[in-house]
């Protein structure tokens, strides 16, 4: 069983360090705001999930059994990146892109974040 835990602690390490090289390549690498926005939010938060997870394998085998922290943050970290992404979508779309340059949205209505009389043009 503790060699198990010890392929499985080690497979979430190698996938947590190259998620978050990705991330962070990402980051540097893409041009736009929005491009750079997919990196952190996607690739760097599976990799901080999978460093958690084996820190929670690692206590386990360890013998101090299930640690709720880290648990937690997980939870935490992957409720709040989607948002964050959201939130900071909608910013760059308010500030950067003119309504004319947006697509049309084939229903007829306008873009939901637009409809809310949140545009200060």
């Amino acid at each position: 069983m503790s060699h198990l835990l010890d392929i499985a602690i080690t497979a979430l390490l190698v996938i947590a360090g190259s998620f978050g090289l990705i991330g962070s390549f990402g980051l540097v690498k893409l041009r736009g705001a929005m491009q750079r926005l997919h990196a952190p939010t996607k690739a760097s938060t599976v990799g901080v999930g999978a460093a958690l997870m084996a820190s929670v394998l690692a206590f386990v085998q360890a013998g101090g059994g299930l640690s709720w922290n880290e648990w937690l943050v997980t939870g935490f970290l992957f409720l709040t990146a989607p948002l964050t992404a959201l939130y900071l979508a909608k910013t760059q779309l308010h500030r950067n892109v003119p309504r004319t340059d947006l697509p049309p949205t084939g229903t007829g209505a306008e873009w939901a974040s637009f409809d809310q009389g949140l545009d200060h043009r």
